[in-house]
């Protein structure tokens, strides 16, 4: 397992998340919407993943009720893809399970937005997420791209690290 389960607050996922494109207040000591969240950050601090899980009554898009990847960002902790699927699974086991909400186009699990227009050197945005298992499922009224995750292509539950364990990981020798 990558990734370590991290907080709303902490200083080094702040830093990386500092660096998102869609990070609305830089410098801001929280980083993570409001409500169910997973923060997780990867063991060598080069990447941040957030799982937000709004309440479908706050929520204003067509996936109301599944999990939203609100933020990941990778600066060389490994492949994406592969970061995106323990993070998924991370999230199956932090929350004890999966949503899985019905739409037009099928059952969500969960959802992610990438704002094309933001995304620098890449040919295909959100690759990363196909290559991880979600599928291009349209757009938003505000023009992001949407890729949603399938239940059948979430992957089992396995536990991310805890701070403890890494500290310990880092220090044993």
């Amino acid at each position: 397992m990558t990734w370590i389960v991290s907080h709303k607050a902490d200083p080094a996922a702040r830093a990386i998340a500092d660096r998102h494109y869609n990070r609305q207040h830089v410098g801001a000591p929280q980083f993570v919407p409001p409500g169910r969240a997973l923060v997780l950050l990867s063991r060598v601090g080069r990447a941040f993943w957030i799982t937000s899980w709004p309440f479908a009554e706050y929520v204003r898009h067509r996936w109301a009720g599944a999990w939203v990847c609100s933020a990941f960002r990778n600066e060389g902790a490994g492949l994406s893809s592969e970061l995106i699927r323990e993070a998924l699974a991370a999230s199956r086991a932090h929350f004890g399970g999966r949503p899985i909400i019905s739409t037009p186009r099928g059952p969500v699990t969960m959802v992610t937005f990438v704002d094309a227009s933001k995304v620098r050197h890449k040919r295909d945005p959100g690759r990363c997420y196909l290559r991880a298992g979600f599928e291009r499922d349209g757009e938003t009224k505000g023009g992001l791209l949407a890729f949603v995750l399938r239940p059948e292509n979430c992957p089992e539950p396995v536990a991310p690290l805890t701070q403890q364990l890494d500290f310990t990981e880092r220090f044993a020798s």
